[in-house]
């Protein structure tokens, strides 16, 4: 099976990287890809947001499946124009992929399904947001409602924050604080069956005990050893089975993932926000434990052929975020990065690097993570922990707490 994924990041290394764990998969490449891609997969330039130029390099490269990671390409229709060449693709269409492109678009699909979600409020003048606020009251929860590489959302306590934040986006999506942990699901589906992967947690604001702005997520692990045994058996029936029947109904029949981020409150799970593909960094984490070969799983997806049998390694793996100097504002790119090497029990998946000759040079915010794997949670903690303190960037930082 020869697969192409689309995409540049952790979450597409972290994907390219199972797919060349898979017997099944005897070609691997990816557009445009990164520094660590191209050591396991022949990488392609290309715009990921081009329905026509992904089609011609499908096309070109006579590939029997595309994997559509990240959600820009999703929204911009990349799917829906390989799929008409006749191309099996895992990813929604565009309009299916709408349930992140619009918080408002995901509200009215929940609604629709009778789906458990916080009380919203869409805005589009000041005057809207400051009285969704006022009836909603501290902590402030406002979401920018497009695409925003998951750092649209601001959750403050400062009403002016909240207020400047919901100025600065065209449309907003203002809603009820949750509260209790937050958790991820990863649900595949063909369009009609739809199974769960493990659940994972992540750690979105930048610094250590929970500090700082929200980012596109710090870490990550799983299992969640203090998590109810019958957690992702509720959420895919409470969220994620209506959620893709109600979209069926409407014509959008979804083939690709569906990611759930759920705020596990004294009244239940309550879902935060949908993504159309796999979250990063979750993603990282999710996939090592994943036992059964992940190219099969995608084409199934892809061909409405989905089986259901899933099974996990044992242990757990951890992922620590190491990020550029001044993340989660205006990265600094260019400086080299050294001691890549893997462990026994660790290794890097690379999201914003670039190759310069034989140095590895940083070219974006959260530009590594390292995950680490072991018979337990303290174990893989311990293991990547162990490798990132190896990994030498100027001016990076990560977080010392995750899976604490």
């Amino acid at each position: 099976m020869r697969v192409l994924v689309i995409g540049s990041g952790g979450r597409e290394h972290a994907l390219c990287r199972s797919l060349s764990l898979d017997p099944q998969v005897t070609e691997l490449h990816c557009a445009p890809g990164n520094a660590g891609i191209e050591e396991i997969a022949t990488v392609h330039p290309v715009t990921a947001t081009d329905p026509v130029a992904v089609t011609a390099l499908a096309t070109g490269l006579a590939a029997d499946l595309v994997v559509v990671g990240p959600e820009a390409p999703l929204v911009a229709g990349v799917a829906d124009a390989v799929r008409a060449a006749g191309i099996p693709v895992f990813g929604p269409s565009g309009k299916a992929a709408m349930i992140e492109g619009s918080k408002t678009f995901a509200k009215e699909i929940m609604t629709a399904a009778g789906v458990p979600t916080a009380r919203a409020f869409t805005c589009t003048t000041p005057e809207q947001a400051a009285a969704a606020l006022a009836e909603f009251g501290s902590p402030y929860v406002v979401k920018d409602d497009g695409l925003a590489a998951g750092k649209g959302v601001v959750v403050t306590s400062d009403l002016d924050a909240a207020l400047a934040h919901a100025a600065s986006c065209e449309r907003v999506v203002i809603e009820e604080y949750l509260d209790g942990p937050e958790v991820s699901l990863f649900a595949l589906s063909d369009g009609n069956t739809a199974v769960p992967l493990q659940v994972a947690q992540d750690f979105k604001r930048a610094y250590d005990g929970d500090e700082g702005p929200n980012t596109g997520g710090m870490g990550a692990y799983t299992p969640l050893p203090w998590a109810p045994d019958d957690l992702s058996e509720q959420v895919m029936t409470e969220v994620v089975r209506p959620t893709i029947a109600e979209l069926a109904v409407r014509g959008l029949p979804y083939q690709g993932v569906l990611f759930v981020g759920l705020a596990l409150t004294s009244k239940g799970p309550r879902v935060i926000e949908f993504n159309a593909r796999f979250g990063d960094p979750e993603t990282q984490v999710v996939l090592d434990r994943l036992e059964t070969p992940l190219g099969g799983l995608l084409m199934e997806c892809a061909t409405g052929t989905l089986s259901g049998n899933i099974s996990f390694r044992e242990g757990a793996a951890v992922t620590v975020v190491i990020a550029a100097e001044n993340y989660p504002g205006t990265p600094v790119k260019g400086d080299p990065i050294t001691g890549l090497e893997p462990t026994a029990s660790a290794y890097v998946i690379h999201a914003g690097t670039r190759r310069d000759g034989e140095r590895i040079l940083a070219d974006g915010g959260r530009v590594l993570s390292v995950v680490g794997t072991g018979p337990d949670q303290a174990a893989a903690r311990a293991n990547a922990y162990d490798l990132v303190a190896r990994v030498k960037l100027r001016g990076s930082h990560y977080r010392t707490d995750i899976a604490r």
